[in-house]
């Protein structure tokens, strides 16, 4: 990934930015980190490649274009698909009808701000524009809180990566050692809620 942004640059960050806004595991920390640590010289200089430093500016506008357009994408295969793919594939998805009435009226209730705040919280904010879809949540507060939470979001790490500059590689050393206990914790967590959603969604397929 660091070779595709520090050759492609801006194009790789909103290639990289919209397939983690439509649910695909890449790390927006490394996409923005780095992004931030190529608009410093010394980081680039690094680097030994040909690259000239980025924009911050650009890097973020990058970031967050390709963020929206991915949610967008996101957002219109749950409004569209969403039940019909429940129908289809909910048990193997561990999805039913119940779910994504609860989800609708949760977006009714509170949906930009969940959309708002999602965006800003790690896994969170690359599956959030989906139940967002499904509850047919307008599309206009949708996008508009999109690129607000992105921005705050892309603007942090993006000031991060670059305050890191030469040390971005330490960075990301230390980000690694620190992630495993926190994997291990989050796979326990999601075995158990894999469990119990196998056995909630099964009685409901079944009833």
């Amino acid at each position: 990934m660091q070779n595709f942004l520090i050759q492609h640059g801006y194009i790789a960050i909103f290639i990289l930015a919209m397939m983690e806004s439509m649910c695909i595991p890449v790390p927006s920390e490394i996409i923005f980190g780095l992004g931030g640590a190529l608009t410093a010289a010394a980081f680039v200089a690094s680097t030994h490649s040909h690259a000239h430093p980025l924009s911050v500016v650009a890097v973020i506008v990058a970031g967050v274009g390709g963020e929206l357009l991915g949610a967008l994408i996101s957002y219109h295969v749950g409004r569209y698909a969403g039940r019909a793919l429940v129908d289809r594939y909910g048990k193997y998805i561990l999805l039913s009808h119940k779910d994504l009435d609860s989800a609708e009226r949760w977006f009714g209730r509170f949906g930009v701000w969940s959309v708002l705040i999602g965006r800003v919280v790690p896994v969170v904010r690359s599956v959030i524009s989906l139940p967002a879809g499904v509850a047919e949540m307008s599309r206009g507060p949708f996008a508009l809180f999109t690129v607000v939470g992105s921005t705050i979001w892309a603007t942090v790490l993006v000031l991060v990566g670059r305050a890191a500059g030469t040390k971005w590689d330490h960075l990301t050393h230390t980000m690694k050692a620190i992630q495993y206990p926190v994997i291990a914790i989050i796979v326990l967590g999601l075995a158990y809620g894999f469990w119990h959603r196998w056995r909630a969604v099964r009685g409901s397929h079944q009833s």
